[in-house]
């Protein structure tokens, strides 16, 4: 296993005293998992909240009535990431037990398991037609894979140390992956062939999300710092921070104006786009954040935490 999980798993079963609350937006709080939260995202309609676990659980909620509607059991192992396919009808999993596996959202029935990865799979992401999925893992490589039969279309190409994340462009045309390596990698879809390394972080890069343009990327990493770099030259273009945390979540608005980054310290930010600068920095009342979403009216924070919470933080004054 790598030094990653490692950590994470220590920190999970650490007792941990919970940070006072601080002054800030109003937070609210779902509880239902028995082990840390370590991704959080919505369905293409907005209506469900999704949240996976170290518990080997997958659960789906109500965010509206804030009532979980159904637990989908994934694995006797850690599950490290959960996406909705982009029509919604189909889930795709992944995590300590190296498989990647494809739900019917609708009767949560398996529909087939994919196998390749030679370690935990990290991140799978769907391209924005639904038709490939890509996947990244302590194995260092980066595949992409069809989705309809499980076959293996490419392994593009190895980090030289584990690959945590991998996004794929707006357009679908760029992948791009990062790691413990400290570099974003990009990759050419249509090619299947590596495009150019993009660099400043001096740690593992845990995060990184397309602007909805697709003309920037956000690279977010252990040395606390976010970095926004230019699709078309690779150059980093902005610097900004250090935050108070190492930082693991990250996740744009839909209008593309903020961005939220979450760190293992429970801090949590709103930066703006344009202006390059925070316009919110809060401390959570719970540790470990190490995923983030806004609500699809961007009017809350969602995270994941160590305690196997998942807290909701209203903006705005809500």
């Amino acid at each position: 296993m790598t030094t990653r999980f490692w950590l994470r798993a220590i920190l999970s079963a650490a007792v941990l005293a919970p940070a006072s609350r601080a002054d800030g937006p109003a937070t609210d709080e779902l509880k239902g998992h028995t082990a840390l939260v370590y991704s959080v995202a919505f369905s293409p309609d907005g209506k469900t909240l999704l949240t996976a676990s170290f518990d080997g659980t997958v659960k789906f909620w109500d965010f509206a009535a804030r009532k979980e509607l159904r637990s989908l059991k994934v694995s006797e192992q850690p599950v490290y990431y959960a996406a909705y396919s982009p029509d919604g009808a189909t889930l795709a999993t992944c995590g300590v037990d190296q498989v990647i596996r494809l739900w019917n959202v609708a009767d949560g029935k398996q529909v087939r398991e994919i196998k390749g990865h030679g370690g935990i799979v990290d991140c799978v992401a769907w391209s924005p037609d639904g038709k490939l999925l890509a996947s990244a893992g302590a194995d260092k490589t980066v595949r992409l894979w069809n989705p309809a039969d499980g076959k293996e279309v490419k392994n593009l190409g190895a980090h030289a140390a584990s690959a945590y994340v991998v996004a794929f462009s707006p357009d679908g045309k760029t992948l791009a992956s990062a790691g413990a390596d400290n570099l974003v990698k990009l990759w050419d879809v249509p090619e299947r062939k590596p495009l150019r390394d993009l660099k400043g972080a001096t740690m593992a890069v845990t995060g990184i999300a397309f602007a909805p343009d697709g003309n920037t990327l956000f690279a977010i990493s252990q040395d606390r710092f976010l970095r926004q770099f230019d699709m078309k030259t690779g150059n980093e273009v902005k610097k900004l921070g250090p935050t108070p945390d190492d930082l693991y979540g990250i996740a744009f608005s839909r209008d593309g104006k903020l961005l939220a980054t979450s760190g293992y310290a429970g801090y949590v930010h709103l930066w703006d786009v344009a202006a390059g600068k925070p316009t919110m920095s809060k401390k959570l009342k719970t540790f470990g954040a190490y995923c983030i979403c806004f609500t699809p009216d961007g009017a809350a924070l969602i995270t994941g935490h160590d305690n196997s919470t998942v807290l909701i933080t209203k903006l705005g004054g809500q």
